[in-house]
This record gives C-alpha cells, structure tokens and sequence, in this order.
C-alpha cells in the first residue's frame, strides 16, 4: 500500500467547533493565571516575589507529576463518553469553583497566606489536568490525517485565543474597575476588582466543557486486553524512547517557556518600566487578536510549506519583537501595542506547531507497539513543559527580588536595577530560548512524507 492510497479523514465543522469549544475555559484560566497570578500574589496579596516564585513552582511541579497519571488513567477508562470526555465532565464544575478561590485574599498573615494560595493552586491545577489533559489527548482520537490534525488544532486553539482575548481584556476591566487611578492601583481596590472578575469566570469556565462532550465522538475503543494496563513506569519507559517525542517536547518546551517568562514579566513590564498599566488590556488583545487570525493563516501556509518551515517564519518574527521590547524606551508605550500584535503572529506557531506533531508521533507508536496511547504521551508532555517551565519562572521571580524589585512600591519608585532586569526578562531571555526550540524543529526526522507512510502501514495491517 503507497501512501497516496490512505483515504483523508474529514472532520465536519459541528465536530470541529464543538472540540474547540473544549480549550476555551482553560485559554481563560491559563491566560489570566499566566498574565495576572504573580502581580497579585506579589502587588494585591502582598507575598514577597520570592515566596511567590516557591508558591508556583511546587504548584507546577505537582501539576506536572498529576499530568501522566490522569494520562494513564484516561488511557485505561471505559464509559459510555469515551476514554476522555468523561473527565471533561466530572472535572467541569470542581475548575471553575477552584478558580474562584484564586483571586480570594483570606484575613490571614503573611505565613498563612502563603500555605492558602500554596493549596488553592495545588488543587486548581489538579482540576485542570482532570479536564486538560483528557481534552488534549481528544485531537489523535478525532482524526488520523496529517493536514486535518492542524486544521483541528486551528480550531482548539482560534477557541484559546478567543477566550484568553475575552478574558484579558474583561479581567484588566474588572481589577481596575474600583481604582482611583488606574496606573497606580491601591491593594484594597485591586482586590474588589479580582473578586468580581473571579466570581464571573467561575461560572463562565464551566460551561465549554458541555458542548465539546456533546459535539464530539472518539473514533478508537480500545479492546478489554490492551496493554495500557500495564504500569505507568513501563508506559513512561515506553514513551521516552520514542525519538521523534523527545524533539517534539523539546520543540514545545522551548515554545512554552518563552510565552510563560513573557506573560509572567509584561504586567511588571507594563506597569513599572512604561508606567502604562492601562494599557494592559489592548496589550493583550492586540496579542491575542493577531494570534487568533494567524492561526488560519499558519495553517494554510503549513499545507504548502509544511510544519516546520511554518514554525521558523512565526518564531523569526517573535524574535524581532523581542528586540523591539527590549529597546523600547518609557516614552514610547503605544509601539509597544504594535509589537504585541506583531507578536501574537510568531506565537500563533507556537500554539500551532507542537500540538500538531504531537499526534503523528502517536501514530508512529502505534506502529511500533500496536497500542493507542494518547493520554500518557500528552501527560508525558505536559509533565516535562510544566516541570521546566515552573522553574524557569521561579528564578524569573526571584532575579527580580535579587535586583531589588519591591511589590510594595508604586510605579516610578523601583529601582533601576529592577527596571533593567525587567528589560532582560521581555527580550533576550525569550529570544535564546526560541533560538533552541528552532535548531531542534531543523532536526525533527518526522515529515509529512514519513507520517503518509506510517498511516499506509497501520491501514495495512488493519
């Protein structure tokens, strides 16, 4: 059988729709937790930007180790929704509830404070992997296409960039919407703005989750006997010598790390270097509007020119921005508006790319071992991202106490060295890590060509 004889798996758009719909409350959640979680714990709930750093690596770190587990155990359920869309179902309400209690800002001293937000984002993250990881592990199960899995991934993350752009232009509404002076914040205003925001989106992130289990259906049941029962050490084994894998985590990894350090630092960026917190919501909707329109874009570009070749040009022109970021001076707040929209177009791919190899992998393990297991290699995935990312951004936070950044001072009274260290963190830190993230996409041994083949191959033997 020629690779040319593997018939293409279309997916309707009522499916399409309803799988992205499934990645809007967690593109809410991430983008808020993402942009806004170390500015509050550090400027609204008063810890020290060390302490927060500990708070979300361990958080992190958990979340990380929680990820193969639900991967496995999703591998391993049988129901009548499937594998994977009865965790969207049983986790749904438990996130948004967990959500809420974010943005809380208990009566307690610094210690106390410290062991809340410590549990409330253990147990958040807990609920995210319930319904992320099964959720992600949905795109190998819908179709096996090579083309069609980016066109599903298009809209996943169209889904993700809509609600992240809904979330953080609304949320940057409601945290200012009791301030006295916008660019200059008081604590106990902020918090008023933070708890409406949270009780809104705790109800609002429920409800995607519904429509992706109505509107989907997995195309694999596998048989009683299959070797997913087998230990999660001997499927983590398993997964990791799977070579085309490691450069796709890699590939994701590097993505990932410089999009976490960027939406860590932009609020320090914006409110303390340019002194320009109100622009925080067009900032954010110039990334993610760009980012939401370019995802077709790269999508269609991918057909012609392939995934990797697509992911050079987006990563390429992120890296300009970078640049522009870092030599922007406090006068020139609007372009930093034009570069956020310039930015959203690079990281489009970053959304894009990884996620779409992922499942030709999958298929190769397929071939291999004759055993569909989509949730251990998502899980495996997100345990290395998480993990490495949680400490990347813990040292971002504590570089920045170590330059003298001081949560209690308002804009214009942080030191130069900590404006400085800011600069570093927006533009050539992300850079360098881009940088490695491209030189393995110029090394990764699974083309469009191989993958026809595995599916020619696995069609066979069917």
């Amino acid at each position: 059988m020629t690779p040319a004889s593997v018939t293409p798996q279309r997916l309707p758009l009522t499916s399409k729709l309803a799988f992205g719909a499934g990645d809007l409350a967690p593109g809410m959640a991430a983008l808020i937790v993402g942009f806004f979680q170390a500015l509050f714990l550090t400027t609204v709930a008063g810890l020290s930007p060390s302490a927060v750093g500990i708070i979300l690596l361990i958080g992190r770190v958990w979340d990380a180790f929680t990820d193969p587990w639900m991967g496995l155990i999703s591998d391993r359920t049988r129901s009548r929704f499937g594998r994977r869309r009865l965790w969207m179902l049983v986790g749904a309400v438990p996130f948004g509830i967990v959500y809420s209690l974010l943005w809380v800002v208990p009566p307690f001293g610094p210690t106390g404070l410290f062991f809340y937000y410590l549990l409330v984002i253990l147990l958040f993250n807990t609920t995210y992997t319930v319904v992320n990881v099964p959720y992600t592990s949905l795109t190998a199960e819908l179709t096996s296409d090579y083309d069609e899995r980016t066109s599903l991934n298009s809209f996943r993350f169209a889904f993700s960039i809509a609600g992240s752009l809904l979330a953080g232009v609304v949320h940057g509404l409601l945290i200012t919407r009791f301030c006295t002076d916008a660019n200059a914040c008081l604590p106990s205003e902020s918090r008023t703005g933070y708890l409406l925001s949270a009780a809104i989106f705790g109800v609002v992130m429920i409800l995607p989750f519904f429509w992706c289990v109505a509107g989907t259906r997995e195309r694999y049941t596998p048989p009683a006997d299959a070797a997913a029962s087998a230990a999660i050490l001997t499927q983590l084994r398993i997964a990791v010598g799977n070579r085309p894998f490691l450069f796709v985590i890699g590939i994701y990894l590097c993505s990932w790390m410089a999009l976490q350090v960027t939406q860590n630092v932009i609020g320090f960026y914006l409110t303390f270097y340019l002194r320009r917190a109100d622009l925080f919501p067009l900032v954010l909707f110039a990334v993610q509007g760009s980012a939401m329109v370019f995802l077709f874009v790269w999508t269609a570009v991918s057909r012609k020119i392939g995934k990797q070749k697509t992911y050079y040009a987006g990563m390429s022109l992120w890296i300009v921005v970078m640049a522009g970021l870092f030599f922007l001076r406090a006068d020139q707040a609007m372009l930093a508006v034009v570069l956020a929209g310039m930015a959203g177009m690079g990281i489009a791919t970053a959304y894009l790319v990884p996620w779409s190899m992922l499942p030709d992998v999958i298929d190769l393990d397929e071939l291999e071992t004759g055993q569909r297991r989509e949730g251990i290699f998502y899980g495996v995935m997100t345990f290395t991202q998480k993990t490495c990312v949680g400490l990347g951004i813990a040292l971002t936070l504590q570089a920045l106490q170590w330059y003298g950044f001081d949560g209690s001072l308002l804009p214009g009274q942080q030191p130069t060295s900590a404006l400085t260290a800011l600069r570093w963190m927006i533009g050539p830190l992300p850079t360098v890590i881009l940088l490695i993230g491209m030189v393995l996409v110029a090394r990764y041994p699974l083309t469009k060509q191989r993958h026809a083949e595995i599916l020619a191959e696995l069609e066979r033997r069917r």
